[in-house]
């Protein structure tokens, strides 16, 4: 009589490499989320403790006006629009979706742009387009703000994505890198065949409704910066403030 003896076959090779390349493609998916998200998970740890936190509109129902007071021709909204579509699903593209309910001025002026230089975040004479309204091909000046070396606040918008797409050449994402900066760096403006220096002296978060960007304060000239933040979303918005300090002809 033949006796018979079962043995357990050893993994099949093939199977083995199988397994290796399903647990190195999860590991590369691991990654690749990571380096994702870490620019915001980082933002939110680091630099949101860091900056201040600003959280209230600067009033139930003001709005600032160019002539250094307050008007109260325009309400306050909780949602950036009438038809209460929040902020985060507005096209940011267009600045003036960004305050719908103090929409800038068309403001008639010689000088329609200018150029601004950052050069801790390597942005060199980018164009600035003076109540223009297209973040995709410019930076906005937003109208009826003070101009460059003007008593008053001048607001310039711009567009941010995940900082590894950062490029200071392209308009949508020039502002990626905007958290970097540090109180005392310097901005340059050249406006008119004049290069005025800022330098930076506050940086805050703020909510999509907040308008305090657009707060005009007279007694010098100011500067303020302002981009979505985390990078790479539309949950919050940066504020960066920045004051004159020098004029060059």
């Amino acid at each position: 009589m033949t006796a018979y003896k079962y043995v357990k076959a050893r993994p099949h090779k093939r199977m083995r490499r199988s397994f290796i390349i399903s647990f190195a493609l999860m590991g590369i998916g691991g990654i690749v989320l990571l380096w994702a998200f870490w620019p915001i998970l980082s933002f939110r740890i680091f630099a949101s403790p860091i900056l201040a936190s600003v959280i209230t509109p600067i009033g139930d129902n003001y709005a600032p006006s160019i002539g250094g007071r307050y008007q109260q021709d325009i309400v306050y909204a909780k949602d950036q629009s009438d038809s209460g579509i929040p902020a985060s699903a507005l096209d940011l593209s267009d600045v003036n979706a960004w305050f719908p309910q103090h929409p800038q001025r068309k403001i008639v002026t010689k000088i329609t742009a200018y150029s601004i230089s950052i050069p801790k975040l390597r942005i060199a004479d980018a164009f600035v387009v003076v109540a223009g309204e297209d973040l995709n091909n410019a930076l906005v000046h937003y109208g009826g703000t003070a101009l460059p070396g003007q008593n008053g606040n001048g607001v310039i918008f711009g567009h941010s994505v995940l900082p590894q797409f950062f490029n200071p050449k392209n308009y949508r994402t020039i502002f990626s890198t905007l958290p970097d900066l540090e109180i005392g760096d310097p901005i340059f403006i050249a406006y008119d065949n004049i290069t005025y220096q800022y330098k930076v002296e506050k940086m805050t978060i703020h909510e999509p409704e907040d308008m305090s960007a657009l707060e005009q304060q007279y007694d010098d000239a100011y500067l303020t910066l302002v981009t979505c933040v985390p990078p790479g979303t539309l949950w919050q918005r940066l504020n960066v403030r920045a004051r004159l300090v020098k004029i060059s002809p």
